[in-house]
């Protein structure tokens, strides 16, 4: 067995509930993959994302303002995608992918680097997923 098979091996399964919830979340999110791929070696903060720097990162299509794009990312971590980073002091506000988030960047990679538009139903049950969280 060869270091790539190790690793496929070893890799947590997830149930298909929550692989679907996440792809669609992430599919819903006003984010484009850049973010996620840049995510995969290091944690980005949120300044980096907001605004029209994330524009200019091809973080986003268009500009998002502080408050949504970090709503948009606690969402994402609540479906299990991200993780906050953390140092000596605490909580930072950068962010990271989980093993989760990597397993579906690296398919969509693999896929022709992007995922498919979300449809008006993938649109109405994350945002129902999104209300039920609230509860």
């Amino acid at each position: 067995m060869n270091s790539v098979e190790a690793k496929n091996s070893q890799s947590i399964q997830y149930s298909p509930g929550s692989v679907s919830r996440a792809e669609r979340a992430m599919r819903c999110s006003p984010f484009l993959l850049p973010l996620f791929a840049a995510m995969r070696s290091t944690s980005v903060p949120l300044q980096a994302i907001a605004g029209a720097s994330g524009v200019q990162h091809q973080y986003t299509r268009h500009p998002v303002r502080e408050l949504g794009a970090e709503s948009s990312l606690l969402w994402l971590i609540q479906v299990g995608i991200l993780r906050r980073e953390v140092d000596g002091q605490g909580i930072t506000d950068s962010f990271r992918l989980t093993p989760l988030g990597r397993q579906l960047v690296e398919k969509w990679e693999l896929q022709g680097g992007s995922w498919p538009t979300p449809s008006l139903s993938d649109r109405f049950y994350n945002a129902l997923n999104r209300w039920f969280r609230l509860f």
